[in-house]
This record gives structure tokens, sequence and C-alpha cells, in this order.
């Protein structure tokens, strides 16, 4: 599969955007408000640098450098958090020139959240937390597939959700939105062979796009129609909720019941 033609930033060009709308920034509390947390980040305060600390929505907000990413994981761990339940990045190549990336952690015993940031610029490498966690093998694989930033020491370093020879990573905001243009074929020539591709077409990626005429991406709701058969007139059938024989102790749904709301409450 070729590489797609660099696209500064694609995702820029969305079909709609409310250009008076000004999304509202969450409130950031002081850590001293909730006292688990003031004792926490004086503890890991004497060992690591925290470049700054919040409270956001009753979790509380680290912000280390890269470099204490394993050291700082590996103390909140003893301290009692010890679930990573997720981690990932976010592209700010554009603005900032790198990522950031975060890991957020779980203390079942206490019942406290924390989430660990740290700022990644381009070309940089993060270590592993998978030798603490086991969660995140799986976690900074995608983030790999996804964001192209493999951290280092990670124990199978490897593609999990696109195929190994694809070109790229899709989350990152230069991506096109809907793929490589090459990337249309890409199924039929792995599954099927180039010689198919007059036979089965490129894929359909819009996924708004909806053919009632199409009987072969489409089928019909209330009559059989064969693969690639031409429909020449729509047969009318009763819009029906469920089977005939319905479902044991559930009211069947009728149309005469059903109620069309002409605004949002």
């Amino acid at each position: 599969m070729r590489e797609h033609k660099p696209q500064k930033n694609a995702q820029k060009q969305v079909s709609y955007k409310d250009r008076f709308y000004v999304a509202s920034s969450i409130p950031k509390e002081a850590v001293e408000s909730d006292e688990t947390y003031a004792l926490d980040v004086k503890s890991l305060s004497t060992h690591i640098n925290i470049l700054e600390s919040y409270i956001e929505r009753k979790t509380l907000v680290l912000w280390v450098d890269k470099d204490s990413i394993y050291q700082t994981l590996e103390m909140l761990k003893s301290m009692g958090y010890d679930i990573l339940s997720e981690m990932s990045a976010i592209d700010y190549l554009q603005n900032k020139g790198g990522f950031e990336i975060f890991y957020q952690m779980l203390s079942l015993k206490r019942a406290k959240r924390l989430r660990v940031k740290t700022f990644l610029k381009k070309g940089a490498r993060i270590e592993s937390v998978s030798a603490l966690f086991s969660s995140a093998n799986w976690s900074e694989r995608e983030m790999y597939d996804m964001f192209g930033i493999l951290p280092l020491n990670h124990p199978y370093p490897k593609r999990i959700l696109m195929p190994d020879d694809w070109v790229g990573h899709p989350l990152l905001k230069s991506y096109p939105l809907h793929g490589d243009e090459a990337a249309q074929w890409y199924e039929v020539d792995t599954i099927f062979g180039k010689e198919y591709r007059d036979i089965i077409g490129a894929e359909q990626r819009d996924s708004a796009r909806i053919d009632r005429y199409d009987s072969t991406r489409f089928s019909h709701l209330g009559y059989e129609v064969g693969y690639g058969e031409e429909i020449k007139e729509e047969k009318p059938h009763p819009i029906t909720y469920q089977e005939e024989d319905g479902v044991l102790f559930v009211s069947k749904a009728t149309l005469q019941h059903s109620k069309e709301l002409k605004e949002r409450k």
C-alpha cells in the first residue's frame, strides 16, 4: 500500500463548524481541597518533580516530565493506585510540536482516581510501563498503531488494530478522515486480489451514505432482493418493530402506539 499525500491538518476541514461556539473549560480546584489527594501529592513530591497539580471533576491531575513517568507510576502503584485503567495520547503536533500522553489510575481501596500527564516532543521517546501494569501492553501498542508513538522496551512492539503493512497512523490529525485514497482497495486486494477490483468495486468509505436501490451493499426490509438484482419498483410493506411471536413478558410495539416528538424536551 502506497503512502498517502501529506496534509498539514486534514481534520480541520470539517463539513460544519459553529464559529461562535466556545467550549467551556473544566474548572480546576486546588489540591488542598481534598485531604487524601493533598497527602498523596506531598508524599510523591519528595521523590518526583511535579510540574503542576490540580483537581478536575474529583480527579487529581499531575503533570510530570516524560523521563519521570516510570518512577511516578511505580510510586503511585505502591501508594494504592494499583489499576491503570486507560492510557493514550493526544495529537498537538500542529500547535505545540508534540503529544500529550496521559495515564488514568484507579485506587479501589480508597475509591480515588488520578491522572498523570506528560508532554512528548515529536521524535522523542518515552519508557514503557507494561512491566508495571499488564494493561499497558495493549494500550501502548494501540498508541503506536494510532499515533506512531512506540515506548522504549515494550515486550511486543507491533500494530494491534491496523494491518502490519499499513502506512500511517489513523488518529493523527494530519491523517485524512477517509483514509488514504488507495485504502479503498486494501481489503479487496488483500482478500481477493487485484483482479477482482472490477467485480467487487472500491470500498465505500462514506459511513453516512445509504442507497436503497443498491442491492449489492444494502438489504431491504420486508422483501428479498437478489444480489445485484435491479430494483424496478418499491414493494410496500408494513412497518414492524419485532417478530410476530414477540418476546415473552414484553408488550408488542406497533406503529399506532408510537409517538413522534416535534421538539427536544
